[in-house]
């Protein structure tokens, strides 16, 4: 069992940065697939940067975020990272963590499969 809690959402004007933050606690002693999602209202939710918390390939990110958003975990202290530059409006949604264990090489695909996730924390871009 998984337990992750959002924080570092806040407004921003275009151009802007945020990082946000996931704490995993429970039974973080083994490796997972963790990664970060988002849902704007009236889409669907969508997993943009996934990372296995081990050795193995990745990050991966979504094409809407490629070159602007990175990814990151830190194990010493259980949390993920997610850094947001160049922001913009269409990035405005509620961004939220999840973690699974569908493998180290099915990160990516299986993001929507990972059955820990956390609350969420608002993303506002302003123009």
């Amino acid at each position: 069992q998984v337990e992750l809690v959002e924080s570092g959402g806040g407004s921003v004007q275009t151009g802007g940065s945020l990082r946000l933050s996931c704490v995993a606690s429970g039974n973080t002693a083994k490796n997972y697939c963790m990664g970060w999602f988002r849902q704007a209202p009236g889409k669907y939710r969508e997993g943009i940067a996934v990372m296995y918390t081990g050795p193995g390939t990745g990050p991966y990110y979504a094409d809407s975020v490629q070159g602007r958003f990175t990814i990151s975990y830190d194990k010493v202290n259980n949390t993920l990272y997610l850094q947001m530059n160049s922001l913009t409006p269409e990035d405005s949604a509620m961004y939220s963590c999840a973690a699974g264990s569908p493998g180290s090489g099915r990160c990516w695909y299986s993001r929507y499969e990972y059955n820990y996730k956390g609350q969420g924390t608002q993303v506002t871009v302003s123009s």
